[in-house]
C-alpha cells in the first residue's frame, strides 16, 4: 500500500502513526510541523491503517461529503489540492471554518451531500470523492455526487450500517450497499475498518461510463 506523497508514517513519542503537515485541528499530538492522523478519529485515516489501495497520490482535487468538523478533511487538505468540504449542520461548520483558515485549500460549504445542485455551481470537476455522512441511503448520496467525478476518479467511502438500519445485520446492510452502489460504481476494494469503527465498512470505487 503506497501512502500518497505528504502523508508519511512519523513517531510521536514512541508511537509511530500516519501525519500530515499542517496546523492542529481536534488536539491531535504533534511533532514540529507533523500532526498524528488518528485512524480512531478518521474513517479515511482507518482506510489507510487497513492498507486499502485508496488511489490517493497527492494533490488531488477533493469533494469531501460528511465534513463534520474538519477532523479527516483536515488532513486530506495538508496533502491534497483543492478541497471542498461538505457540511449540513452549522455547528461543526463553525469548527471547519477554523481549520480552513490555514489552509487556503480548504473550502467550507454549508450544503447538504443529498442535494448537490445546491453546491454544483461552485465544485469543479474532482478527482476524488471522499464520503462519511452518518445518514439513511449513503450509496443515494455516493450516485448524486459521481457527477462530479473525472473518468478515471476514486470514491472512498466510509458506510456506517447504524445509519442504514439500526436493527439489521451490518453485514446484510453492506451487502445491499454494495449492490445499491454497483449500479453507478465499479467497486475496487471494501473492507471493515474494525478496529477503529465499528460496523462500518471502507470502499473504494470508480465510476461507471453512463
Amino acid at each position: 500500500m503506497t501512502l500518497p506523497a505528504g502523508v508519511e508514517r512519523h513517531d510521536f513519542g514512541g508511537e509511530t502513526s500516519l501525519a500530515t503537515q499542517g496546523q492542529p485541528v481536534y488536539g491531535e499530538r504533534t511533532d514540529g510541523d507533523w500532526r498524528r492522523w488518528d485512524p480512531h478519529r478518521s474513517k479515511l485515516g482507518a482506510m489507510l491503517e487497513q492498507g486499502m489501495e485508496t488511489g490517493l497520490e497527492g494533490d488531488e482535487t477533493v469533494l469531501y461529503l460528511g465534513a463534520a468538523a474538519g477532523t479527516t478533511v483536515s488532513h486530506v487538505a495538508d496533502f491534497a489540492g483543492p478541497t471542498y468540504a461538505v457540511e449540513f449542520a452549522p455547528r461543526p461548520v463553525r469548527e471547519l471554518l477554523d481549520a480552513a483558515e490555514s489552509r487556503q485549500n480548504l473550502f467550507p460549504l454549508l450544503k447538504d451531500a443529498r442535494k448537490p445542485e445546491s453546491y454544483a455551481h461552485v465544485v469543479e470537476p474532482v478527482d476524488v470523492v471522499v464520503q462519511d455522512v452518518a445518514t439513511r441511503g449513503q450509496a443515494r448520496v455516493a450516485a448524486l455526487n459521481k457527477r462530479f467525478l473525472t473518468d478515471d476518479g476514486r470514491l472512498l467511502a466510509a458506510i456506517k450500517a447504524r445509519s442504514e438500519d439500526v436493527t439489521a445485520d451490518p453485514a446484510d446492510v453492506f451487502d445491499n450497499v454494495r449492490e445499491e452502489l454497483s449500479a453507478e460504481y465499479e467497486l475496487l476494494e471494501t473492507a471493515r475498518l474494525d478496529p477503529y469503527h465499528e460496523d462500518h465498512l471502507g470502499i473504494v470505487a470508480r465510476p461507471r461510463e453512463d
